[in-house]
């Protein structure tokens, strides 16, 4: 890259700096970036750990029983649904009030619910006359909505709807194996 120096050699060596090197020598100090956050760091990160938390509750019924998405997948789904909802929040909050700009939130919470929609579409496989993985897919949407409440702070209305989303799928999977039709093993 021409007019961009090799290294950060010239950085004072503190364990919390960096910084990022453009092309015509402009530096951006990542420090005082990420100290900008409108929630703070430790809000963030319980948010995203909560997300995270929720839909493990959600996703670990489908890892016991080894269907294609697991435990690891509804916790991403959550984190990332969270992380979009943080996002939002602070795009929102740093519009400043005497420019006329406005921000609507609701349309990246209307783009995470498509994008959780798709991927948990991918979890639904059609073999013979049988559709499979519906109850898994049902579980990442959950888990896309829980981890939405989770970014914006929603902690007990998660915390419901993702001990509810629990129980349906083990407790009521259970009775309805039980007591419903003979389906062939591996459907949900």
């Amino acid at each position: 890259m021409a007019g961009c120096k090799a290294g950060a050699a010239f950085l004072p060596p503190a364990v919390w700096r960096f910084a990022l090197l453009l092309p015509d020598d402009v530096m951006i100090d990542l420090e005082s970036l990420a100290a900008s956050s409108l929630l703070g760091h430790g809000v963030v990160a319980a948010r995203l750990a909560m997300a995270g938390l929720l839909g493990a509750v959600i996703g670990i019924d489908r890892e016991v029983n080894q269907r294609s998405a697991g435990l690891r997948t509804h916790m991403l789904v959550g984190m990332a649904s969270a992380f979009f909802a943080i996002l939002a929040t602070e795009i929102v909050g740093r519009i400043p009030e005497n420019t006329g700009a406005t921000g609507d939130p609701v349309r990246i919470i209307e783009a995470v619910t498509a994008g959780v929609a798709f991927l948990a579409a991918g979890a639904i496989i059609r073999s013979g006359g049988m559709v499979e993985g519906v109850t898994t897919a049902a579980g990442l949407w959950l888990a896309g909505a829980v981890g939405l409440a989770c970014g914006l702070g929603l902690w007990t209305l998660a915390t419901i709807a993702a001990v509810l989303g629990f129980l349906v799928i083990t407790v009521l999977g259970w009775v309805t194996y039980r007591l419903g039709p003979k389906r062939e093993s591996g459907s949900d």
